[in-house]
């Protein structure tokens, strides 16, 4: 399979590049904001057109990236809130708009949440809202997309790897090593499901 996995360089990026990398039959290109064999600012809609210009022709498109905003709600503002209505949502959102006209038939979408649509932390109303939104267009989005092609939503916990920059944020919540969460991505692309969240460590 040929791969796009936006995202490839980041934590949970370069563990379902592992995971991926396993299996021999697969070409993987790795997209990232500014690293990879590829580049590409989700929030800009030529900037997509432009990777997909050049990958041409797909066989599954990995989404493992998106910024949210966090901060209290008192203070929040509209601006504020945009941050990942823009970046996660509507980039990931964007990706998949883009991406089901260069898939082949039967290929497959994959993009990341996270365990706050679920179950939500002081300071995450911005990141609870966009990853609820994830999983409503996922769900929907799977009735109408034509040959075949599919889209999943991985939603994981806290990585193990990001503990010491995001523990305290997440008081009494199990975390999940990247590898295992990356277990899930594999699954979407090369499963048989469609419409799914795929909820790792919760």
């Amino acid at each position: 399979m040929k791969i796009v996995i936006v995202g490839a360089s980041g934590t949970l990026g370069r563990a379902v590049v592992a995971e991926l990398e396993k299996d021999a039959r697969h070409e993987l290109i790795r997209v990232g904001r500014h690293n990879g064999d590829l580049q590409v600012d989700l929030t800009d809609e030529a900037s997509v057109d432009a990777l997909f210009a050049r990958t041409g022709k797909v066989d599954a498109i990995i989404a493992t990236t998106g910024n949210v905003f966090f901060g209290p709600l008192a203070e929040m503002t509209a601006e504020n809130f945009a941050v990942g209505l823009q970046d996660k949502l509507l980039g990931q959102v964007r990706l998949a708009l883009k991406g089901q006209h260069i898939l082949n038939d039967g290929g497959s979408i994959t993009l990341t949440s996270g365990i706050i649509a679920d179950e939500p932390i002081a300071q995450g109303v911005n990141a609870t809202a966009v990853n609820t939104a994830l999983a409503g267009f996922v769900k929907a989005a799977a009735c109408e997309l034509p040959r075949g092609i599919r889209i999943n939503l991985v939603s994981p916990t806290m990585l193990t790897e990001s503990e010491a920059a995001y523990g305290p944020f997440f008081p009494g919540f199990e975390s999940v090593p990247a590898a295992r969460a990356a277990l899930a991505y594999r699954r979407s692309a090369e499963g048989v499901q469609s419409g799914q969240v795929f909820k790792v460590g919760y």
